[in-house]
């Protein structure tokens, strides 16, 4: 039996991240994948909301993506486009990068850490004991681990396995999505019909001003809404060219299609994110409709919260209930975006008086405070963990300053690079001391004069101090004469060494 410290289930973008965030923190770390390589056939989802290019920024990778993607204005909600290019961020935009890159580009950086891929083969079964998990895989071998994460997507078999509860909404709407060659030219952009949404265009694609641009011929991204849903038939070329006659008057002359994949808008949540040593990340936990671009986007940013919480407990430099947190934290921010993504279907259905309904809020969105608000909930710069009362930064994200200190300027962003919490002291040098703390924690003297602005909420006052977790999130705000830092210090990081 090979023993490892986390076992983790599936190497999508979530498992990924997790992976990558362990790695970091010195944590043996393996995955079990069924592919054999991290190729996808086709290109699957596509694109980055900002604040998962701020969370690749403070890893130190977001110039990777951003150097292959193409930067646009991707935030919206129905059908209305959301601005975000004046929001108080490094990264007022979102990325066009489909699903395919994203991995290969994560999967690039994991290669640079210690990390084991089991790829072939995927996890069968498992039982856990009070000091670790016994893992069952594919191919006869076992795997022992101190915790298992499913990161194995929404069938996922270690929630199933885990008996951990899957409740929510049967699918209201059923979609073909495919990627395809065609002898002929087709009408790209969105079409509707009574049946409901479809939309053609081409996999390689230039944003200029702005707008998609599709270049003549190349592989063809096909998506056509289904007029009946409850079909669990795997769709073939004759549904999609059937379903592109119905709606187009023809197939296209269709032919070679990379994949072939039906969707909906099946809408779940585990009951629990953690049961005993086993904990669930992404669409393991949660499942919604691809509308709006939120799934990949909340399960890295699911992996982002657990790894330093993970790390920090296998360690022993925490407590075990410090893991309590990661649902605490993470599942109310998937309900929101369950409910986000109902709401944004409903608005979506062929119906006059739904267009009536989206047309107003349509209107309403049109206005600064709400273009505000709801762009910064679809792009993930509004998350706000309940850390309880005081400064508005608390439980938010920490901007990235651009900060003077006695080595030079630096940015915030980069102190996190190594997933490290930041004690950042703007006030007296020297005034802090976290000895007790100082294996795990930095102490950042340095001074910033610009203004202090957070997406949605505006200015907001300058802190003396800020406690900074490894995910970015602020957990303590104060100065020398306010109380709590070393209870957040405890709380987030563990207790204090012994002198």
């Amino acid at each position: 039996m090979t023993e490892h410290t986390v076992v983790i289930a599936g190497a999508g973008p979530t498992g990924l991240m997790l992976a990558g965030e362990l790695a970091l923190a010195g944590v043996d770390v393996a995955i079990v994948e069924r592919r054999t390589s991290q190729d996808l056939p086709g290109s699957r989802a596509g694109g980055l909301q900002a604040r998962t290019i701020e969370i690749l920024d403070q890893r130190g990778i977001a110039d990777r993506f951003l150097a292959e993607g193409q930067k646009a204005q991707v935030a919206g909600f129905a059908s209305t486009k959301l601005d975000i290019s004046d929001f108080p961020t490094r990264h007022p935009y979102g990325l066009g990068l489909w699903q395919n890159h994203i991995e290969r580009i994560l999967a690039g950086w994991v290669e640079e850490l210690p990390v084991t891929i089991y790829r072939g083969r995927e996890v069968t079964g498992f039982a856990q004991d009070d000091t670790g998990v016994d893992v069952e895989v594919s191919d006869g071998q076992r795997l022992r681990a101190q915790y298992l994460v499913g990161c194995d997507g929404g069938r996922s078999l270690v929630r199933k396995a885990a008996s951990i509860e899957f409740p929510g909404w049967d699918p209201s709407m059923s979609a073909l999505r495919a990627e395809v060659e065609m002898t002929e030219e087709p009408e790209t952009g969105i079409r509707h019909t009574p049946s409901g949404t479809h939309a053609i265009g081409k996999v390689a694609y230039e944003i200029v001003n702005g707008a998609v641009v599709y270049k003549k011929g190349g592989t063809v991204g096909v998506m056509l809404t289904e007029a009946h849903v409850g079909n669990t038939n795997e769709p073939t070329l004759r549904d999609l060219s059937e379903g592109l006659i119905a709606v187009y008057g023809t197939d296209y002359g269709i032919h070679s299609p990379t994949f072939i994949s039906r969707f909906t808008d099946t809408t779940r949540q585990a009951a629990t994110y953690r049961k005993g040593r086993v904990l669930l990340a992404g669409d393991a936990a949660h499942v919604h409709s691809p509308v709006g671009g939120q799934g990949l986007n909340t399960g890295v940013q699911d992996a982002v919260n657990l790894g330093w919480k993970l790390a920090q407990v296998v360690k022993r430099t925490s407590p075990e209930s410090l893991l309590d947190t990661y649902h605490a934290e993470r599942h109310p921010v998937a309900a929101r975006v369950l409910r986000t993504t109902m709401a944004q279907v409903a608005l979506m259905r062929p119906d006059d008086r739904i267009e009536a309904a989206r047309d107003t809020v349509s209107e309403l969105l049109s206005m600064d405070e709400p273009r505000k608000r709801f762009g910064a909930r679809m792009s993930g710069l509004d998350i706000h963990y309940d850390l309880g009362e005081g400064h508005p930064l608390l439980g938010r994200r920490m901007p990235d300053l651009d900060l003077i200190t006695a080595n030079g300027p630096l940015r915030v962003f980069t102190l996190l690079h190594r997933a490290r919490p930041v004690l950042l002291n703007l006030g007296e040098p020297g005034a802090f001391d976290i000895t007790p703390w100082a294996d795990r924690v930095q102490l950042i003297d340095a001074k910033y004069s610009g203004a202090w602005e957070l997406p949605a909420l505006g200015a907001v006052t300058g802190p003396t101090a800020v406690l900074i977790r490894p995910d970015g999130y602020v957990a303590w705000v104060g100065d020398l004469t306010q109380p709590g830092l070393a209870d957040a210090l405890t709380t987030w990081f563990g207790p204090p060494t012994a002198a």
